[in-house]
């Protein structure tokens, strides 16, 4: 079993209401291989929802309260983005999973690379961040 991203799976949940779907990853929903989650539902946000960035850094300085996850419209949505994490984590330690497949340049899910800016720069988003620290192997599309 998988932890996987649930707009790649064609989940309606990014933060424009739309979906990232990747076919393979779909498929492996279907399949009952891969669990698909939205750590930013999961942490209380709304779908549609103002984009977010993490203000500097990367999801760990998030983590460790040096950094801010901020909305295109200025809320601290800080908060929603690391509970959105913890939740993901509890619900790969309650399966067991130990990989993932995640959304590259999301600020929860981008493993090595999120956008800040508009440009795409190195870091991980907060969830992904927590999942790495765990021991969780996660890879991005």
């Amino acid at each position: 079993m998988l932890i996987v991203s649930a707009c790649l799976a064609g989940l309606n949940c990014r933060y424009d209401g739309d979906n990232s779907l990747d076919r393979e990853i779909e498929e492996m929903s279907r399949k009952g291989e891969a669990l698909p989650v939205c750590p930013e539902q999961l942490g209380g946000l709304p779908t549609p929802r103002a984009p977010s960035e993490i203000e500097v850094a990367c999801g760990e300085d998030v983590l460790a309260g040096s950094s801010r996850v901020v909305n295109a419209e200025g809320k601290d949505v800080t908060s929603h983005f690391v509970r959105g994490a913890w939740e993901t984590l509890a619900l790969v330690r309650a399966m067991g999973i130990t990989k993932g497949i995640m959304k590259a340049h999301s600020p929860s899910c981008g493993v090595e690379k999120i956008k800040r800016e508009g440009r795409v720069v190195k870091g991980s988003g907060v969830c992904a961040a927590l999942l790495l620290r765990e021991g969780v192997r996660l890879t991005e599309r």
